[in-house]
């Protein structure tokens, strides 16, 4: 179990769940996600999807259950949505995309791409990229560091960990994905 904030787990949940979908490439493939649970007190459980996918693609993303609790549009809009695509760097080393999906007015949040390590910090929650990136095995590419961001130039920044690493690029999804409308909407009870 991992603790991000003061009201928000992240629980390993299942290793194996059979799926079939598309990648993101856009291809039509089977595989495998290991299924994670991340919970608030008082709020609905989030499933969240690593998966394997047969023809060697792999991403994470917020999976659309059967039916979908109450929650804020905003959120309800990144089901299924903003995956995070997980790539090789090395033969033991792998990186996911740290693009953060930000609330919109009109409750679709929008992805940003390029951004000063000062916003990435700042969308993330300093303190909780910070812990993340002083993981063993983790960095931040490329190499700032999250507690002294610099906001001059804009990056597509990834964050890149060892091959059985299985909790960081969950983390790291939910941190740039997910972390901005949580807080946003007060899913998460921290400000």
């Amino acid at each position: 179990m991992t603790v991000l904030g003061s009201n928000l787990t992240l629980k390993h949940a299942r290793d194996y769940v059979p799926k079939q979908g598309t990648t993101t490439s856009g291809a039509q493939d089977a595989g495998f996600a290991t299924e994670w649970h991340l919970e608030a007190a008082g709020r609905p459980r989030l499933t969240i999807h690593d998966t394997r996918w047969d023809g060697g693609e792999r991403d994470v993303v917020l999976q659309q259950g059967a039916l979908l609790p109450k929650m804020p549009a905003g959120l309800a809009n990144l089901h299924g949505r903003h995956r995070a695509g997980i790539t090789e760097v090395s033969t033991e080393r792998r990186r996911i995309t740290a693009f953060l999906s930000l609330p919109q007015p009109d409750g679709r949040p929008k992805q940003k791409r390029a951004l000063t390590t000062a916003q990435l910090a700042q969308g993330c929650g300093a303190p909780l990229l910070c812990r993340l990136v002083a993981r063993a095995g983790v960095s931040l590419s490329p190499s700032f560091d999250p507690a002294d961001p610099q906001d001059t130039e804009r990056f597509q920044h990834a964050i890149v960990f060892e091959d059985e690493d299985r909790e960081t690029p969950v983390v790291a999804y939910v941190l740039t994905r997910l972390m901005p409308t949580l807080r946003q909407t007060g899913w998460t009870g921290d400000t």
